[in-house]
């Protein structure tokens, strides 16, 4: 088996397998429900009423509601956060599905915008088929009051027909509000508007309660088709299926009574009952927990290209490096959260804890705005100042493929812009305690567009690679950084351009790092495959961490090498987000003995 198969299938393998028992569990409520109403005997004279629309709008009721009961799990942040924590409970590939949670519930989601177009549809043409075929004989199945009445009055006149439409307009807001660029340009219309789902459930336990749709109760005593005792038969619903009986002789069944029929007993909450109440429970775990203990914001820092550091102090707060939290400002927005990683993490000797925020948008430009606007030093704020910051809530912590890293002998750190943080909480567990970790050697890599965003970490960088000098290790961190956008440097002059580089090495000059210009990204994607084809030959274990900002997702280098490039099998995670600049990839590579 060549390198890339096995690369795939380690890779891509545990994903597409789950994809396709989903895929699988789809298709065969979908077709069992279809057979059951167009072929089961309770359903003969409804059948015969609403034709293909009864079979197509129940199979996607079907698959409506195993999908509604899917799609609040992999948002049980806590849960998984406990999955992934606990290594007796997971292992790396069930770690690596942990981190699909998202792309998972994205899935749920289409699939429920998908077949609830196909459940209107069908419904829509119910409605045409209970005024057009009324039944006289059968009062008890009409929803019309008589024959031809408009369908558009049945619609709005019946519980299924208003909450229905009601369900397509919030499911509409929700659907459109979750585009990638209502996301980045307007969070908070995507925040609102999916929280909108709850309001989505209540309807929906109304409308699966309307009982439109009637079954026959009382198939034994009389059969689908009899014939009556008074010699009589059902002419309106025999007529397809009785004639060629009568025509080749065959014996017809007397009906001992009337049909009777009644409405379906809701089943939706039978699917969406338990994981609706894990969901409100963690919610309602996770907010005592960020209510309970009060945060305290301990200090505030300035940095260059729009970045505000925020150091916060909270009391039994214990995340892991690699971990995000979930920041909640009232004085911004009661009902927001906004995930962000942790850059530094309590220790023995300093019990903060920190992130690094880019104001990129109206909810981080309005916060920044709350805390930079009684000083515009960049200096690091004293608590004995007494400063009133606005009150803050803290959600969390949450885990992320990030906390991988240590579980490696080597790894390499891939960074873009503001996704170095990430790393820089790993970098901050290394420099106060490196001996602790299975991790041996570190290659860090950081792609910025703009020169000074090197000032962001570069006391961490230079502090950690000292101090790996006095340990006798200083092989251990492999630093290298890279300009891949040379547009401003194209139209600035020579001057500023080498006063640029002059202030980055005398910030680094302390630590032995790499500073390369790539005009091109080829030029880039080409110095990585020669710089690090040797680590996959000489290394048995890799684990690859790539994170970038989102509008450098066609730009980063890394992101082009091929499983080719490497002669090693690859374990791929693929988390999605973590916070709303940022994304992160983990790429474990081991090699084939």
């Amino acid at each position: 088996m060549s390198v890339a198969l096995k690369s795939w299938r380690a890779n891509e393998g545990p994903k597409h397998l789950i994809t396709m028992v989903w895929i699988a569990a789809n298709v065969f409520l979908f077709w069992k429900t279809f057979m059951v109403y167009f072929s089961e005997a309770q359903y003969y004279y409804l059948h015969k009423m609403l034709g293909l629309g009864l079979c197509i709008s129940r199979a996607s009721a079907s698959v409506l509601n195993f999908n509604c009961s899917l799609v609040l799990l992999p948002m049980c942040r806590s849960l998984l956060t406990f999955l992934r924590g606990s290594q007796r409970v997971t292992g790396r590939r069930v770690r690596r599905l942990l981190d699909k949670s998202k792309t998972f519930h994205v899935a749920c989601g289409v699939t429920i915008c998908i077949f609830s177009v196909v459940h209107v549809s069908a419904h829509l043409v119910n409605m045409v088929s209970f005024s057009v075929r009324y039944s006289e004989d059968f009062p008890g199945l009409n929803v019309a009051q008589y024959r031809g009445q408009d369908p558009r009055i049945l619609i709005i006149s019946t519980v299924p027909g208003v909450t229905g439409v009601l369900l397509v307009l919030v499911l509409f807001l929700m659907f459109t509000a979750s585009s990638y660029c209502i996301r980045v340009s307007s969070y908070e219309i995507f925040w609102y508007t999916h929280n909108l789902f709850i309001v989505f459930y209540v309807i929906l336990m109304v409308h699966v309660a309307g009982g439109a749709l009637k079954y026959q109760s009382n198939v034994e005593t009389h059969p689908p088709g009899c014939v009556h005792n008074n010699l009589s038969s059902w002419t309106n619903h025999r007529a397809a299926g009785e004639k060629g009986a009568e025509s080749s002789g065959a014996p017809q069944t007397v009906c001992q009574e009337e049909a009777r029929f009644q409405p379906h007993f809701p089943q939706t909450w039978l699917w969406v009952s338990a994981p609706l109440c894990l969901y409100c429970a963690e919610r309602f775990y996770r907010f005592i927990r960020s209510s309970a203990a009060p945060v305290t914001i301990v200090s505030v820092v300035s940095h260059p290209c729009s970045v505000v550091e925020l150091r916060m102090l909270k009391s039994g707060f214990k995340p892991r490096p690699g971990q995000y939290i979930l920041l909640n400002c009232p004085s911004v927005s009661s009902f927001e959260n906004h995930p962000f990683t942790l850059t530094t993490c309590p220790t023995g000797k300093n019990q903060t804890f920190g992130i690094h925020l880019r104001v990129l948008g109206d909810w981080t430009s309005r916060f920044s705005q709350l805390l930079l606007q009684q000083s515009n030093s960049s200096e690091i704020l004293p608590m004995m100042q007494q400063r009133r910051y606005p009150t803050v809530h803290v959600d969390g912590p949450f885990g992320s493929p990030s906390e991988e890293v240590f579980n490696y002998e080597v790894s390499l750190c891939v960074a873009g812009g503001i996704g170095v943080t990430p790393f820089a909480c790993v970098l901050q567990a290394l420099f106060d305690d490196w001996r602790q970790y299975k991790l041996k050697r570190l290659y860090f890599v950081w792609v910025c567009r703009d020169l000074q965003s090197f000032y962001w970490f570069a006391d961490l960088l230079c502090g950690l690679h000292e101090r790996l000098w006095r340990d006798n290790r200083p092989d251990y961190l492999n630093v290298q950084l890279y300009l891949s956008n040379t547009q401003g440097l194209q139209v600035c002059t020579l001057f500023s351009f080498y006063y640029y580089l002059k202030l980055i090495y005398n910030e680094f000059r302390r630590c032995k790092l790499r500073f390369f210009v790539f005009r091109k990204c080829k030029h880039l994607v080409d110095y990585f495959r020669l710089k690090y084809a040797y680590i996959s030959c000489h290394t048995e274990v890799i684990s690859c961490l790539v994170c970038f900002e989102e509008h450098q997702r066609g730009t980063l280098p890394f992101l082009e090498l091929q499983a080719s490039d490497w002669s090693t099998k690859m374990e791929t995670h693929f988390p999605g987000n973590r916070e709303s600049q940022s994304a992160v990839s983990v790429i474990n590579s081991s090699i084939i003995g």
